[in-house]
């Protein structure tokens, strides 16, 4: 069945105020609340989860003792089997039991120019016929919501809205390109990401009557993507900021000593001769309750990466005028540092501008926000390797990264695949197809561009010659918890012989006693960028 386009308008009215999840039953209307409540990540999840993913990674890929395999490069068009329905084949891109939900959905098309050219089929609780049949594009560009749940970012297409389902999930495609004589059109990448539920959680089934039933939700939860500060707790207020003009070696913090409480807003902004390089000079430090949990230099930490790129997503934002602002939840149970170091050889006139702090019950579940960063020059490309960008142990959620690269050859970098080991797993859970689809784009940026609310390229000049490329992922109910461990690497992956620049900015929520391997990179913050764009 097909269903007909629907016109999805967005209301004149924004949320005031974070919406909270019902705790009798996951919908899709529950989940779409949850993923504009940025206080729910700021707590172990209730109810608990896994976060998965199915993906067309090299299945040559086995074992990492394999170093031949263990960077297999043809990524498209793997499946985990076939089906026969009558004279149809299907193939099987995801197969789950739940209860469940799937929460992101990437594809890329066979070629630039060519949208996919198969039939996305979902079926959910075992039933015969799919939920949903459906044109991948279609999918992917409105058949069933509009943007920014569903679009087209720099070639690469996007599906964010859930779909849950209690008992199976089974997804298929239509098209192999291995099956079909190599047929270019054939080809097919895809990454999905599934939540699945302890059996005692009631998950209520996605149907295309709940999707009408809960338009109202969908269109305050479109509408509130695209205006990031329209989201207030209740009972926040806003403290006074401060600035002065940093010599080298010093700083400028703020102390706050109200809590329990928790910064919902954060916004800092930087002037200087030489701007670029003091975004990367300039460090963020952030202490909660005696303990530091954020060193990142400043234009990192806010997804900007290398000099001020403008763009807006749900957790961060950078405006034209240097104003960078984070959304995420910081709780703490007394007191907290916020602080800006010049690690850099100029003056910086630094300023910490708006600090919105609303009030916070801390409890067993609450989580002190955590952000790292890991940089590494002149990495050869071969023999291949993996980039490490944290190791965590501990109990918590990951939630998101930027990535910074200096590639130094005219062709494309980014082939390598994430591989992400949740809890000491052999193999990872989370194994992709190219550092471009983690970030939801495809084919090496010749889309371009682009800033969504969970992801965005707002760098591209070094994606097929010399230059900087920025991109970022934040993940909201695709945040990945770990009870005891996350280990999160991308592939080096290029297709030259050259060396490379790499530098990765994490973001995650842990308990008190969490342990990282990142330690403050001073030598690496101080190094003075490169001038080419």
């Amino acid at each position: 069945m097909i269903r007909k386009p629907m016109l999805l308008l967005c209301v004149l009215v924004g949320m005031t105020s974070a919406v909270s999840v019902a705790d009798t039953a996951v919908t899709m209307k529950s989940l779409l609340e949850e993923m504009v409540d940025r206080g729910r990540l700021a707590r172990l999840p209730a109810p608990t989860y896994e976060c998965g993913q199915f993906s067309s990674y090299d299945r040559r890929t086995r074992d990492a003792e394999d170093r031949e395999n263990w960077f297999a490069n043809r990524d498209w068009s793997h499946y985990l089997r076939k089906e026969k329905h009558g004279e149809r084949t299907e193939w099987v891109m995801m197969d789950a039991d739940g209860p469940g939900s799937i929460v992101r959905f990437w594809m890329a098309p066979p070629k630039p120019g060519l949208p996919p050219q198969g039939k996305i089929r979902i079926y959910l609780n075992h039933e015969k016929k799919p939920t949903i049949e459906v044109q991948a594009e279609k999918l992917f560009n409105g058949e069933i919501v509009g943007a920014p749940l569903s679009a087209v970012r720099s070639i690469g297409r996007n599906l964010y809205l859930p779909i849950p389902y209690a008992e199976h999930c089974k997804v298929t495609y239509d098209r192999n390109f291995w099956a079909e004589g190599n047929k270019v059109e054939a080809r097919a990448w895809h990454i999905i990401n599934y939540r699945t539920y302890p059996d005692s959680v009631d998950v209520k089934t996605w149907t295309w009557d709940a999707l009408d039933k809960y338009q109202d939700t969908l269109k305050k939860v479109q509408k509130t993507l695209l205006k990031p500060d329209t989201v207030l707790p209740k009972g926040a207020r806003q403290m006074e900021g401060t600035q002065a003009t940093l010599k080298p070696g010093q700083s400028l913090g703020k102390e706050l000593a109200d809590g329990p409480a928790a910064i919902h807003e954060l916004s800092i902004r930087l002037d200087a001769m030489d701007l670029t390089q003091a975004l990367r000079s300039t460090v963020l430090k952030l202490s909660f309750d005696g303990e530091r949990t954020v060193w990142c230099p400043v234009g990192d930490f806010f997804g900007s990466g290398v000099g001020l790129n403008p763009y807006k997503g749900w957790f961060r934002t950078v405006s034209e005028d240097g104003t960078m602002t984070c959304y995420w939840v910081m709780p703490y149970q007394k007191a907290c540092r916020i602080e800006l170091e010049n690690l850099g050889d100029r003056e910086v006139d630094a300023r910490i501008g708006k600090v919105g702090v609303s009030p916070w019950e801390w409890n067993e579940r609450s989580m002190y926000f955590r952000a790292g960063w890991h940089s590494k020059v002149r990495i050869p490309t071969k023999p291949r390797s993996d980039f490490n960008y944290v190791k965590l142990d501990g109990e918590g959620v990951y939630v998101g990264d930027t990535l910074t690269i200096y590639n130094r050859a005219k062709a494309w970098w980014g082939e390598g695949d994430e591989k992400i080991f949740v809890n000491g797993e052999d193999f990872p859970s989370h194994f992709g197809t190219g550092t471009e689809d983690y970030y939801g784009y495809s084919f090496g940026g010749a889309g371009g561009t682009f800033d969504a609310p969970f992801h965005a390229m707002v760098r591209g000049h070094g994606n097929a010659k010399e230059g900087y490329v920025t991109q970022s992922r934040t993940r909201s109910l695709d945040a990945i918890p770990f009870d005891r461990s996350i280990d999160v690497n991308m592939e080096i992956w290029h297709w030259r012989d050259t060396k490379v620049d790499y530098s990765a900015a994490s973001y995650w929520y842990a308990r008190p006693g969490a342990k990282c391997n990142l330690e403050p990179e001073e030598g690496q913050a101080r190094r003075a960028v490169s001038a080419t764009p």
